[in-house]
Parts: structure tokens; sequence; C-alpha cells
């Protein structure tokens, strides 16, 4: 393999003079330039990155770890959190846990399962240097699974970090519920139904908060027979409404989009007519919440910009540019996404 020394040795420059042409430096003549590219080019001459980086003690490249590519919510943390590394530089390898593909729901409380996918992993990342991890949980939880003593600069994204040594950036749940239900109530409804997440789940505690202090300020009692728990999916939202149906409720507020479907499924066997007899939101802005009949008014993730926070606060981590980290969870704000099935009275 050509070498740096053999180029200089080629053009009779220093093998400092052929390092700075390479990396774009300036105060080099043009005739030096051009010569240097010349047997760059004579001699297909690649740079050893790995040596390089061995050099500098960095090889510029941060980890994405996620617990399952599959899960909707990852792709688009993924893309804006890699757009974020290249505006900066940095090179990113993928580690895909298949988490969910593998085992469904069933490994959340299951270190062992857990481990035996992130451990080997783990160490993998160690002997190949990469300079920081962005791990990028599937749901919302509070994440023990790292290393106490995990060297590497560490941020995770879309879940909440046990250990205050790496940060999280997550999805404000609690404003997010608040802004849904505050937004029913402004549109003149009182008797609001609750289709929530299962209930051990960390984004229904935080978005049935924000619900509670919506309803608190605007003087309107909550009721938990209003609130019943389904399992995010379509099914389940069917089921809940069903459970709903005798309240002689105006409007339901679904806790994901999915559960929203399901919900919409049952009024129109019923022949109740959406953002006329009943008002339905949903929660995510999936791509399902603008094909239902009416459009489904939502609360969208800020998905990208959790992921592009997360790379930056963990290229800031690297570059000593952050220096002062966040001890609690950076929560990202969703948005609202206003649509037609939700009515005025």
């Amino acid at each position: 393999m050509i070498t740096v020394k053999e180029i200089a040795k080629m053009c009779n420059v220093s093998p400092s003079t052929v390092s700075n042409i390479l990396n774009g430096k300036p105060n080099v003549s043009d005739k030096t330039r051009q010569r240097v590219w010349q047997a760059v080019k004579e001699t297909g001459y690649q740079p050893n990155y790995y040596a390089a980086s061995m050099r500098k003690q960095s090889t510029r490249t941060i980890s994405i770890v996620a617990e399952d590519l599959g899960q909707f919510s990852t792709t688009p943390i993924l893309e804006s959190a890699m757009a974020c590394c290249e505006e900066h530089e940095y090179r990113t390898v993928i580690m895909n846990l298949r988490l969910y593909d593998k085992w469904r729901d069933t490994w959340y409380n299951d270190e062992k399962k857990l481990q035996s996918m992130l451990s080997p992993v783990l160490n993998e990342l160690k002997s190949i240097k990469v300079d920081g991890l962005l791990y990028v949980a599937g749901h919302g939880r509070v994440i023990r699974c790292l290393p106490e003593d995990f060297s590497l600069p560490t941020v995770v994204a879309y879940a909440e970090s046990e250990n205050q040594r790496f940060p999280s950036i997550v999805l404000n749940d609690e404003k997010a519920g608040y802004d849904m239900v505050k937004y029913l109530t402004d549109m003149g409804h009182r008797r609001i139904g609750i289709i929530a997440g299962t209930a051990d789940n960390l984004h229904t505690r935080e978005r049935l908060l924000g619900c509670q202090r919506a309803l608190f300020e605007a003087s309107i009692p909550y009721n938990p027979e209003w609130t019943v728990y389904g399992n995010w999916e379509r099914e389940s939202g069917y089921e809940c409404a069903k459970k709903l149906a005798d309240q002689n409720l105006t409007a339901i507020w679904c806790m994901n989009d999915l559960m929203a479907g399901g919900a919409y499924d049952y009024a129109h066997e019923m022949g109740i007519a959406i953002g006329t007899d009943l008002s339905i939101a949903g929660f995510d802005n999936r791509q399902v919440a603008e094909y239902l009949y009416p459009g489904l008014t939502t609360n969208e993730l800020p998905l990208k910009e959790i992921g592009y926070r997360a790379a930056e606060t963990l290229i800031g981590m690297l570059t000593e540019e952050d220096k002062e980290i966040s001890r609690e969870p950076i929560r990202i704000d969703g948005r609202m996404i206003l649509r037609e099935s939700v009515a005025r009275l």
C-alpha cells in the first residue's frame, strides 16, 4: 500500500506538505498541489483513516444502537441524528438489536434477554473504538441497561436514563397530553373519554398527568370511569370505545393513532358520525391519521427533533463544547395537527 512518505518522495516535498494538501489546507502553491494530486491519481493512493484516527485518539465515528429499526418511531430519529453527524463530519455505525422482532413486548422487564443482545454490541463498540454512543429506545421508559461503568460518552434518545451520566432526550409527554385535552375543552367539550395505553407505560402516565392538569384548569373533575386502558393496537381501540359507549361522551382522546383507528371502526359500525355526533382525537400523527375519514386531529411526535438534539448533545460532549450537561431529561415539545375529527360545541 502506497504511503504519504512515498508520495512525498515522488514529488520532492515533505510528508507534512502532502498531508496538508490531502486535507485541503491552504498555503501550498498551485504547482505543488497539482503535482501531489497527479501522484495520488497515478498511484491510487487511499488514506488510512484508521491509522490517522489512532494517532489522533479519535475515529470521528459515532455508533447508533437501536432497540429495533422496525419501530415506527426509530427511523425518523436515526435519519435526523445521522444528518447532524454528517454536518459535523462524524461517520455513523448503526447496530440493530431487533428486540421487538425477536420477543415483541416480552423483553421489557427481562434483563437477561436484553443483555444477551446488548452486551456483545457494547463490547464490539469498544473494540472498534467509536467515539460515542447514541442509544435509541423503541418506547418511552426508564433505561437501566447501560453499565454503571460504561466509559463511552453516551446519550439516550426517546427514553429516560436512570444514570444521569447519560443525558436523555425525550418527548414532552405531559405537555402533549395537556395541549390535546386543553384543545378539546377550548372546543367546548366537558365529557371527555380517554383511551390510554398500557397502565404501566411511561408515555401513558405522563400524558394522563397533562390531561388531568388541563381538566383541572377548565374546572372539569377528572372521572376515572371515563379512562380505559388499551394496548396501543387498533383492536384495543375498538374494544375500549365499546366500553365507553354508554357514558354519553362528546369526545374521546386516544393516546395513539392506531387506537383512534379502532375507535373510528366502532363509531362507523354504530352509525355514529365522527366530527359531528362524537369527536375523536389521537396522538403520534402517523400516516393512518391523514387517511382516516374524517381526518384525525392528533399531536405530532417530534421524532426528528429528538434525533437531531440527541446527536447534537453527544457531539457537544465529545468536543467539550457542551460542558453543562443537563442532569434532567431534555423534553422536546410536539405540535398539534388539527383536522376534521373534532367538532366545536
